[in-house]
């Protein structure tokens, strides 16, 4: 894809001010998550909105409305004026999976979001906690699940979230039966874990490499193309004969209606702040890197991902009311 260098940028950015249609932005925008403040998403929209607001000489504000799954932020940025002053840090689970899993949801991801751009994926470890001292492998977890089924548990943070469907796509083709154990975030579940009041869980990689240095936790496998920096001694699942290649994948939207102007806009300069050193390094913490997209490609990809987790809602009755 092409990248403009920041030099190329700024002059661009200058000169569209002298176009009516382009004369944007003229005013702090804010960009709505549907997670609470410390969450991945949170801390990859702060990381994101700081460049962001350098490059258009207005402040980017984060605003944080969690609850139901993340629908109750994306259906208020659905709703927002599409004037490019608001905008929608999109999750897999709001963009692809609540769409096929919640009955009467509030928006439609394709009807009511504008893509501007993909923005990074952050993979998933497997770990278990100190209270389980023989099972250290992933095969040694698989064996324990096959042995004692919906005795050996895994915790998500909810019912129908993209930890609780990517641990059933790794046990249904196994035909093991697990407990799930939903939380209401990621560190309530990390904490379970740890605690030993659940044996294993699947969530963001940062988080469980940050447990697994401090000795609280043991990471089995990462579900991930390739090995994690940050937990390079632990294999993929693709090393241990799976198929599965999950996280959580953020990207960029704004109200459907946007003009497309203000989309183009948008979208080179996302892809500018997403270069900056600082943004990157908070996703190398996070074990992943930026991967910019045109808004065509986003909005193929949430087509995409959402047939694909469709078929494991179905499989496992995962909806909501």
């Amino acid at each position: 894809m092409h990248r403009l260098r920041r030099r190329a940028f700024l002059a661009i950015a200058g000169a569209s001010l002298a176009t009516p249609a382009l004369a944007y932005p003229e005013r702090p925008l804010r960009m709505v998550l549907g997670g609470p403040p410390g969450g991945l998403n949170d801390i990859v929209a702060r990381a994101l909105a700081q460049p962001l607001g350098t490059l258009f000489g207005q402040s980017v504000v984060v605003e944080n409305r969690p609850g139901a799954g993340a629908s109750i932020g994306a259906t208020f940025a659905a709703r927002a004026a599409p004037d490019g002053y608001t905008l929608w840090l999109g999750i897999v689970d709001t963009q692809a999976i609540l769409p096929t899993s919640m009955r009467n949801l509030a928006y439609d991801p394709d009807r009511d979001f504008a893509p501007i751009t993909f923005v990074c994926n952050a993979p998933f470890a497997i770990a278990v906690g100190p209270s389980k001292p023989g099972i250290d492998s992933f095969e040694a977890l698989m064996a324990a699940a096959a042995a004692k089924p919906e005795v050996i548990s895994f915790a998500s943070w909810g019912v129908a979230s993209t930890p609780h469907l990517a641990m059933q796509r790794i046990v249904l083709p196994r035909r093991i039966d697990m407990l799930h154990v939903p939380f209401s975030g990621a560190a309530p579940a990390l904490q379970a874990v740890v605690a030993g009041q659940v044996d294993c869980t699947a969530l963001p990689v940062g988080g469980i490499a940050q447990m697994a240095r401090a000795g609280k936790v043991r990471a089995l496998a990462v579900l991930a193309r390739q090995r994690v920096p940050l937990l390079p001694d632990v294999p993929t699942l693709l090393e241990l004969g799976g198929e599965l290649d999950s996280g959580i994948w953020l990207a960029l939207y704004a109200p459907a209606g946007t003009p497309q102007p203000i989309i183009e806009r948008l979208n080179t300069a996302a892809h500018e702040a997403m270069r900056s050193p600082e943004f990157i390094e908070v996703l190398r913490q996070q074990g992943a890197v930026p991967e910019p997209s045109t808004p065509e490609e986003l909005g193929a990809l949430g087509r995409r991902e959402r047939e694909s987790w469709a078929k494991v809602v179905r499989a496992t009755g995962a909806f909501l009311e």
